[in-house]
């Protein structure tokens, strides 16, 4: 039986507060001519505007969602406000599902295992090609083997040379690159070299002097020598500049820019993992499929929190997550254009089994859902829950300096990062600070965080910023998540 989600938790799911109201007004028992839940799966017929009624239904183990309504909305309001029911306990238990879900129910499943064993296959493909690498390196140097070139998961340094006379370091996996690589590493070279001159003449004119179009104009040159990762840290110095520390700010951003730029060009010296980070950090992707591939962790995710940032009409989804067993942090990340949905598999305040995938670097983030999988039952016991479904209770937690040791280690892997999840266990909220770490200006008097600990010591998870914590989902007393 999947842990019962609580009302915030399904408000939460909601691509806008009018799909939030409408939810709430359909969610009621005399709107749905028929209704049910087997555990594992949530359906209802619900009354439209036409003669027949609207076909929703949740699949809770993922959770997806279906619906016959012409919404574009992503969920629409029927399964919102089917699940606000359920949540409610006012959906009766069945034994059984109508044909209508069970074939949507089993057509998924059919797609989730083809999905696994391709990414299986490519799992194997690239140890094959690894094992074929490294046996192909020993017989050319009569056994000899220089371990820095090939350690598993680094990025591998080209015997050629850039446009910028350095030489280029490619993906992991990848021994050579093709003419249009070095073309771009060419065009992004010339971008930053024009970039770092630029910070000296602001260094040397004085911070004063700087101008919002002179801002726009380098972004845009960025974008066109082909680094839009350097492009839009560079677009965002205009919301520093606003600031009332602004100076400081400024010069902190700067550094942080030159440094990359410096980084980016003597790539070759870095070890493997970073040089991945700074690739990644000036804008060169990583194909998913190739992520998917790599090593997998598998381990009890809870679902941290959530963040929508709208930027340049697109629209991107930060979902945080800290493994139980591994301690480790991760970073789902999702973007759509404005009126389209966004993924919506991940429920705060939950925990999911599940393979994660990371994407390459010093200090590895961002990651993907590889596969997901039921709740043994023997976790189910551990952790309060039943099998397939969502654990209850809040995550371990640790305290304020060992919170502030982990982020430390991660700047000293990764100076560049400007956010990570935490859990803090056994502290007291207050109007601007959380057990004493500071909170973000945009996040002070977090007046729900503050009612829910009473004064007393709570669980609460954060994402940690160089500005300050941004709180995101405390548990009450019965273990219940509170979105803040």
């Amino acid at each position: 039986m999947i842990e019962r989600w609580s009302r915030d938790q399904v408000l939460a799911l909601a691509p806008d507060a009018a799909s939030r109201s409408a939810a709430q007004k359909v969610a009621a028992p005399g709107k749905w001519s028929a209704c049910g839940t087997t555990g594992a799966v949530v359906y209802g017929e619900c009354e439209g505007s036409g003669a027949k009624p609207y076909l929703a239904c949740v699949d809770l183990t993922e959770p997806a969602y279906r619906c016959s309504c012409p919404s574009r909305k992503f969920p629409c309001k029927h399964a919102l406000g089917l699940l606000l029911m359920w949540a409610a306990d006012g959906v009766p238990v069945e034994q059984g599902a109508p044909q209508w879900v069970t074939e949507w129910v089993e057509a998924r499943a059919e797609r989730a295992a083809k999905e696994a064993a391709k990414i299986e296959a490519a799992r194997a493909r690239k140890a094959a090609e690894a094992s074929s690498g490294e046996a192909d390196g020993g017989a050319h140097d009569g056994g000899a083997h220089d371990a820095g070139a090939h350690d598993a998961g680094r990025a591998e340094v080209s015997s050629g040379e850039d446009g910028d006379g350095a030489s280029g370091v490619g993906r992991a996996g990848g021994s050579s690159r093709s003419g249009a690589e070095s073309v771009r590493h060419g065009r992004v070279a010339a971008g930053l070299s024009e970039l770092e001159r630029w910070l000296d003449d602001q260094v040397r004119q004085g911070l004063a002097g700087a101008a919002e179009h002179e801002w726009e104009g380098l972004a845009k040159r960025l974008v066109d020598a082909q680094a839009p990762g350097v492009a839009g840290v560079v677009s965002r110095l205009v919301r520093v500049r606003a600031d009332d520390d602004w100076p400081g700010r400024l010069l902190e951003e700067y550094a942080l820019i030159h440094l990359l730029a410096v980084a980016y060009r003597r790539r070759a010296e870095l070890p493997g993992a970073l040089a991945e980070t700074v690739l990644s950090r000036v804008g060169f992707p990583v194909a998913k499929e190739e992520v998917l591939a790599g090593a997998a962790v598998r381990d009890q995710w809870d679902v941290l929190g959530r963040r929508d940032e709208e930027q340049d009409r697109l629209i991107s989804r930060r979902v945080w997550l800290r493994g139980r067993r591994s301690g480790r942090a991760a970073l789902v990340l999702s973007f759509a254009p404005q009126g389209q949905p966004l993924d919506a598999s991940l429920v705060t305040g939950t925990t999911i089994e599940a393979d994660l995938t990371y994407y390459p670097g010093a200090a590895p983030l961002r990651a993907l859902v590889a596969t997901r999988h039921d709740l043994g039952a023997d976790d189910a016991v551990r952790y309060g829950s039943g099998a397939g479904g969502a654990v209850a209770g809040a995550p371990p937690g640790v305290s304020p300096e060992q919170a502030l040791d982990e982020v430390a280690g991660v700047l000293g892997e990764d100076p560049w990062t400007e956010s990570w999840p935490l859990v803090l266990a056994g502290v007291v909220p207050g109007r601007d600070s959380i057990g004493g770490l500071p909170l973000h200006r945009a996040a002070r008097d977090p007046w729900r965080l503050i009612a829910v600990s009473g004064g007393r010591p709570v669980t609460v998870a954060v994402e940690w910023t160089p500005r300050g914590l941004r709180p995101l989902t405390t548990w009450d007393d019965e273990g219940t998540a509170v979105i803040l």
